[in-house]
């Protein structure tokens, strides 16, 4: 999983490359936990507060990313949440037009069809008498 010693000969690296590799002074062990990473301080190296520096500045990023990540999930389920409100009241009015429509057609008689019917008859009439027409 991880490497036992990477040592690099002075380029800097700010842990950009592989994140089990550091400057010189921090190397990272294998560990029987996979979550888990144990680092070897070498004394013999002094730049140590530049280690610490920059792990400071990887933790101020990472907390920024996971705040955005939270607030950004906070505003997905509020909007989730208002879509939500959003379906129940369309489908309540739907179903209101439905009990409304169908009490319509109870208290009118079903002539529906027969509107239906002559309405299509009407239009055969039209097709046929425009066909005649463009003949001549």
């Amino acid at each position: 999983m991880a490497s036992t010693s990477n040592r690099t000969s002075g380029g800097s690296m700010n842990g950009y490359a592989s994140p089990y590799r550091s400057r010189e002074g921090l190397s990272t062990r294998p560990v029987a936990s996979s979550d888990e990473i144990q680092l070897r301080i070498d004394p013999m190296h002094a730049d140590l507060d530049d280690e610490i520096t920059s792990l400071r500045s990887h933790v101020k990023q990472l907390r920024n990313v996971a705040q955005e990540i939270g607030s950004e999930a906070k505003f997905q389920k509020d909007f989730l949440d208002q879509l939500q409100m959003t379906m129940i009241k369309a489908q309540a009015g739907v179903k209101n037009n439905i009990r409304r429509l169908n009490r319509s057609i109870v208290k009118n008689g079903s002539n529906h069809i027969i509107h239906v019917v002559l309405f299509a008859l009407f239009c055969f009439f039209v097709v046929y008498t425009w066909s005649k027409l463009s003949r001549k």
